[in-house]
């Protein structure tokens, strides 16, 4: 075979430093917890009564979740031999760019930076802040200011602040703050946190199959799980619209791979830690379900109030007092998640501005805390910004078939760097290869096609935001190609 071309770097801007930089702190745990933290957020207490509604069958509701573990699984599975054979600052962009070019890389982090990212954090601060309101009402989510509205497909946005967008907004700057102090200090809120929700998770699961165990429950749902759950191309396309909830409760598994310049040991750690974080979320979501399932008939998980479905089962349990409870698990959750999303997301600005395809600044390295503190800048100032548009669902309805496209590009770049650099050294194979990372890319390509049909509206303004990176994409290298010329 004839040795292959080596993939083009571009040159670096002035004044980047260097990603050495970067202090390799974080161990197996800190990566897992990681993964765990940044997974588990609001969505796993909520979710579940719209897929309830959708798939309108107790056994069609624990088969969602069952798919999403096994897809979420298979991904991290995979991703893991990227990660190993390129533990480097970006992830996800490095993979993208390395096995399909810099213009691929530049349009996933574009949109990474547009809205996946940063769109979820302004979701989950806000549903921190809403959370929050449980225990105090003054934080409402009435506009005390509005600044306009904007049409965006779909319907318009309101521009504005409300006590829980302004709540929302001072969690994203006191985490962002944290996490520019250094490192240890990220670490440490992540380690907390991620354990403190975890066993509520898992107190959650222990106490719906024991203590909220209702015969009457048990009886309706799982003795005919499957009964009125609709049939041919209409369960095809349930489906596949159910699947957004419980595998966008189930994502950001990925963001680990973003600090992948600060993982002890990356060729080993980093496809651990996603299997670990990956498997032990996902059998937790299914194990929560099975706790509804046995605690609340379906009827009452489709109507559950606001879609608190956690909320009413521990109601259920103690009364009036489970809200206050799951309003306190839920407030533990998302302050975990918010930190972990921060503290990856900017990692892959930093990746970028060292190709010269984003802010320069954001690709240097405080060389007194170590980490990327003006690309952290820029990502809470983005999501601050998020916050007052008040529709993170919309928002993330936009690119949830974006970002599935995502991930099977990023399957492609794993089959394409096994033909394009066989020589590259690679710690970790991807387990089942190719069957399991060909099955993952499959799903997760179906899944896509069918919100095409079921959400065409969210799709194509999904697919419209990857374009639009492309003119600004050529932007940033005619912009970089002068500075090279000014600096020469």
């Amino acid at each position: 075979m004839p040795p292959t071309a080596p993939v083009e770097t571009p040159a670096r801007p002035p004044h980047v430093s260097s990603e050495g930089e970067f202090k390799r702190s974080l161990s197996l745990m800190d990566a897992t917890l990681l993964v765990v933290g940044s997974m588990i957020g609001s969505g796993i207490f909520i979710v579940s009564a719209d897929i309830g509604r959708t798939m309108n069958s107790p056994g069609g509701l624990l088969l969602v979740w069952v798919a999403t573990m096994v897809i979420t699984v298979f991904g991290a599975l995979s991703y893991g031999e990227l990660a190993a054979a390129m533990p480097r600052a970006g992830g996800q962009y490095v993979f993208l760019r390395e096995g399909l070019g810099h213009l691929p890389g530049f349009l996933y982090g574009w949109t990474l930076f547009l809205v996946i990212q940063t769109g979820t954090i302004a979701a989950v601060a806000v549903a921190f802040a809403k959370f929050l309101g449980v225990f105090i009402p003054a934080i409402s989510p009435d506009l005390f200011v509005s600044f306009g509205k904007v049409p965006v497909p779909g319907g318009t946005i309101e521009l504005g602040l409300s006590p829980q967008r302004v709540v929302g907004i001072v969690i994203i700057a006191l985490l962002t703050w944290v996490n520019m102090r250094g490192l240890r200090e990220a670490k440490w809120i992540q380690r907390i946190f991620t354990f403190a929700k975890t066993a509520a998770l898992l107190g959650l699961v222990v106490l719906g199959i024991t203590l909220g165990r209702n015969a009457g429950a048990i009886d309706s749902n799982f003795s005919h799980m499957f009964a009125d759950m609709p049939g041919g191309t209409a369960l095809l396309l349930a489906f596949g619209a159910a699947m957004v909830g419980s595998l966008f409760s189930a994502d950001a598994w990925n963001n680990v791979t973003f600090a992948a310049a600060e993982v002890e040991r990356p060729q080993r750690n980093l496809p651990l830690a996603l299997a670990l974080g990956t498997g032990s979320v996902t059998l937790l979501y299914v194990l929560a379900n099975l706790a509804y399932l046995s605690t609340l008939k379906l009827s009452q998980i489709q109507n559950a109030p606001q879609d608190r479905v956690g909320t009413l089962a521990l109601e259920h349990m103690f009364g009036p007092v489970g809200a206050y409870l799951m309003a306190g698990a839920i407030l533990i959750s998302t302050f975990g998640c918010i930190n972990g999303l921060i503290l990856a997301g900017a990692r892959v600005y930093y990746a970028m501005a060292r190709d010269g395809v984003f802010f320069e600044r954001a690709g240097r390295i405080s060389p007194k805390t170590h980490v990327p503190v003006w690309a952290l800048g820029v990502q809470g100032v983005w999501t601050a910004f998020l916050t007052l548009t008040g529709s993170y669902g919309q928002l993330l309805d936009y690119v949830i078939f974006a970002a599935l496209v995502f991930y099977v590009a990023t399957m492609v770049a794993l089959f394409a760097l096994r033909v394009k650099r066989p020589e590259m050294e690679r710690p970790y194979r991807a387990f089942g290869y190719p069957v399991i990372p060909g099955l993952y890319m499959l799903a997760a390509l179906g899944i896509a096609l069918i919100l095409l049909v079921a959400k065409p509206q969210y799709s194509f303004a999904g697919l419209f935001i990857v374009l639009l990176g492309i003119p600004v994409y050529y932007v940033w290298r005619a912009q970089r190609r002068r500075a090279g010329d000014s600096n020469s």
